[in-house]
């Protein structure tokens, strides 16, 4: 495993700073999923700065309050300032005036780690910190920030108009996982095809790519930190699933059950045995959390057409590969059966993180774009000449919907062809739309056929990517 460090999240810092030199009061959120890195991009940012940090944890009022008094008390004597009687302070009222007294002295930043933990523990604080804030702090330079990995609450208790808070803040960063291609940054010696499958496996997630190191192979990286009993990614989505779920069992045959491709609503339904209703409400929970996503086909609001993923590539590679391996693992005999329980399944694994890819790159890196996409997505439907389902991977709009850029993703390892392209240009026809300009675009892991590259020579409307290429590097 590679040493903790901190890399990326350059645009955040440059938010952050910013704020922070603003010259006035400032109240920031970061909220993300668990693992996102919202703790170390807060650490990275008052490593240079006076602050008070205050770590909430699931616990109750009194052990917060002790964290919170404890973190004055620290900043007080840092900046030999008269230490407060942290004895003295009994309530988190009196906690918070007197980080009100030393903001009247001296600019700092006052970070709230885990607020729903510090809210869970005593609801009042959320009112008393209005009321701070109101009265007291809005008059100095003081900075806060906040943080929280329940984007429910975030957003509904701390950002919704009913909340105490309302109105107060200042901005907000929502962490994001990393993008396929940021996560270079991690493995600057791998071929963008361990790159690909580097994210294939684990995602953009920084506590999860630090697991990995870019010393060995990405093969021996799964062997290592994920398909060994004692690796902290063997256990991780177990683990998050208690964490944040009240019924981990339902939620995992949930995702199970998509995971074995069981995509719509009643096929679900029928695999975990509850009913559509109620299921609703657990699918609702793994989107909030970003396990799972649903897609509807683009330009469409018919939600009989909805499809249910697995949004996050760890959950589905642990879903797909060690859940059902998991005796074999615990056996230690994981490496001598890892070629044909999971070597030869990566190609097909691959093509939903390999589309995911294309997408950001659309949206992210191509600088040869013809319009500004306004809308991305898949469209599945039937085709009325071949009375065949048929899909397209990528769906690029313009924002007067007149332009589009058909994709077509291939992660595998023969060249891609020119019956891939007709094929394409046909499920295009089966779409319909009336569009006044028309690009198809072709991705592949492994090349072209000559016959291709001469038809996308003699045809500026085709457009073909190599993988290379979706890293900024020269064609192979």
């Amino acid at each position: 495993m590679v040493a903790s460090m901190f890399i990326g999240r350059e645009s955040e810092m440059e938010i952050l700073n910013n704020r922070y030199k603003s010259g006035k009061f400032e109240f920031l959120t970061i909220y993300g999923r668990r693992r996102v890195g919202k703790t170390e991009l807060i650490t990275e940012f008052i490593k240079d700065k006076n602050s008070i940090f205050f770590p909430a944890i699931e616990a109750n009022a009194r052990d917060n309050l002790k964290l919170l008094t404890a973190a004055i008390y620290d900043y007080a004597v840092s900046n030999k300032k008269t230490a407060p009687d942290i004895g003295r302070i009994e309530s988190f009222q009196e906690a918070f005036d007197t980080i009100a007294e030393l903001a009247a002295q001296e600019k700092f930043v006052f970070v709230i780690d885990e607020f729903p933990f510090a809210v869970k523990s005593d609801p009042s604080i959320m009112s008393r910190l209005q009321h701070l804030i109101d009265h007291k702090l809005k008059k100095t330079d003081i900075m806060m920030i906040f943080s929280g990995s329940s984007m429910s609450f975030m957003e509904k208790q701390v950002h919704g108009y009913k909340s105490p808070l309302y109105g107060r803040r200042t901005g907000q960063i929502k962490l994001l996982p990393f993008r396929y291609d940021e996560i270079e940054k991690w493995f600057p010696t791998y071929t963008p095809e361990e790159l690909a499958l580097t994210f294939g496996v684990i995602g953009g997630v920084p506590s999860y790519l630090g697991q990995f190191s870019g010393k060995v192979s990405v093969k021996q990286n799964i062997l290592n930190e994920i398909m060994k009993k004692d690796a902290m990614l063997f256990e991780e989505t177990t683990n998050l699933m208690k964490q944040e779920l009240s019924e981990p069992k339902t939620y995992n045959s949930i995702i199970a059950a998509i995971a074995q491709g069981r995509t719509k609503l009643s096929e679900i339904s029928t695999a975990v045995g509850v009913e559509t209703g109620p299921l609703t409400t657990y699918i609702d929970n793994l989107i909030s959390l970003g396990i799972i996503k649903k897609e509807r086909p683009i330009l469409s609001d018919v939600s009989k057409k909805t499809l249910y993923l697995i949004a996050d590539n760890y959950f589905r590679f642990w879903y797909r590969f060690v859940l059902k391996n998991t005796v074999t693992i615990l056996s230690g005999k994981m490496p001598e059966e890892y070629d044909s329980a999971v070597g030869q399944h990566l190609s097909e694994y691959m093509g939903l993180a390999f589309e995911e890819m294309c997408k950001e790159f659309l949206l992210y890196r191509d600088e040869k774009l013809p319009f500004n996409v306004s809308q991305i997505g898949q469209w599945w439907g039937g085709d009325p000449i071949s009375k065949s389902q048929v899909q397209i991977d990528i769906v690029a709009l313009s924002s007067d919907s007149d332009k589009v850029i058909f994709g077509s993703c291939k992660y595998r390892s023969e060249k891609t062809s020119v019956s891939d392209l007709n094929e394409l240009k046909a499920s295009a026809e089966a779409m319909g739309g009336t569009f006044k300009k028309v690009y198809y675009y072709i991705f592949s892991k492994s090349g072209f056929s000559p016959s291709l590259i001469k038809a996308a020579e003699k045809d500026d409307s085709v457009r073909l990517i190599p993988l290379n290429e979706l890293y900024g590097r020269s064609r192979s």
